[in-house]
């Protein structure tokens, strides 16, 4: 048995599909194909249940995915030890994330950890759930930062010792201003701005059905975003008021913009994630590492 061929058998093991696996280890179905039955012809042991859309694992493929997982971890790890012995840790780390103010507990593990691995870097780029979720599973990013709840079933993760608030922002000058928080009566016939989050193929996760109650399908919803900041630009403009996260955006009087939250209160945790049986660089196996001691 080669090592890389257990790393592809993981691969399916992980996708639950020979396409999705092909995808993410950049080969043709055809050829990874081939080296699983040449796999399974070397065992004498059938390892997968192949469907019409996804495959699963026989009582056998089961065995080879714990004694894959083993195999694979000592040998990354002996490989990796022998690295460091002369390299120096450098690299590139990818981070997907939602809009969230818990983003700085993460930037402060980065900041640490560019002092003593200056040759790393990082690269942030933000979106809602399901822009990350679509390249994490691509293998574009390494981490993903979600917000809650998420399916894990696919994904190890690290949830964040804080919780997001949810809210309205509106204009300094609007009818809500004066109130200490907003309640469900004051938004049933005013304009929204929601995050494509609140949209009804996402609301009975998210908690915005619950919230809403029997007046979610009948909302004014006038708009929508997937970055905050576009919803700032809306309110200001006068049409409507953005259902969104606390401490994203300038909430101050001076900015024209004040952020009250909603009543009864409803919040989101956050988690760090990544893939099932990932493989990692040097930079990115540190780089959770520093995550586990300071959130686990």
């Amino acid at each position: 048995m080669e090592v890389r061929v257990l790393k592809y058998f993981l691969a399916i093991a992980r996708e639950g599909s020979i396409t999705g696996a092909a995808n993410f280890l950049h080969l043709t179905q055809p050829t990874l194909t081939r080296q699983i039955q040449d796999l399974e012809k070397e065992l004498g042991q059938k390892l997968l249940i192949r469907g019409k859309h996804k495959v699963s694992l026989t009582a056998e493929g089961m065995i080879l995915r714990k004694r894959a997982e083993e195999i694979v971890q000592m040998v990354e790890k002996t490989e990796e030890e022998f690295k460091s012995i002369s390299e120096v840790v450098s690299g590139d780390i990818y981070i997907g994330s939602g809009e969230t103010d818990s983003m700085k507990y993460i930037a402060e593990v980065m900041k640490d950890m560019q002092i003593d691995y200056p040759n790393v870097k990082f690269h942030i780029f933000s979106g809602n759930a399901e822009d990350v979720i679509e390249k994490l599973d691509k293998g574009l990013f390494d981490f993903g930062v979600l917000i809650q709840p998420i399916d894990l079933s696919k994904y190890d993760n690290i949830t964040l010792p804080s919780r997001d608030v949810w809210g309205v922002i509106m204009k300094s000058d609007s009818p809500l201003a004066g109130k200490k928080s907003v309640v469900l009566e004051d938004l049933v016939n005013v304009p929204l701005i929601t995050s494509r989050q609140m949209s009804k193929k996402y609301s009975a996760d998210s908690g915005f059905l619950d919230w809403f109650g029997q007046y979610f399908d009948n909302l004014n919803i006038v708009a929508t975003y997937n970055l905050v900041y576009n919803a700032a630009i809306m309110v200001r403009a006068g049409m409507g008021y953005a259902i969104t996260l606390d401490k994203l955006i300038n909430t101050s009087r001076s900015d024209g913009l004040i952020f009250k939250p909603l009543e009864p209160k409803l919040s989101s945790g956050l988690d760090i994630v990544w893939k099932k049986y990932q493989v990692f660089s040097p930079a990115g196996r540190i780089f959770l590492e520093r995550l586990r001691k300071k959130f686990s």
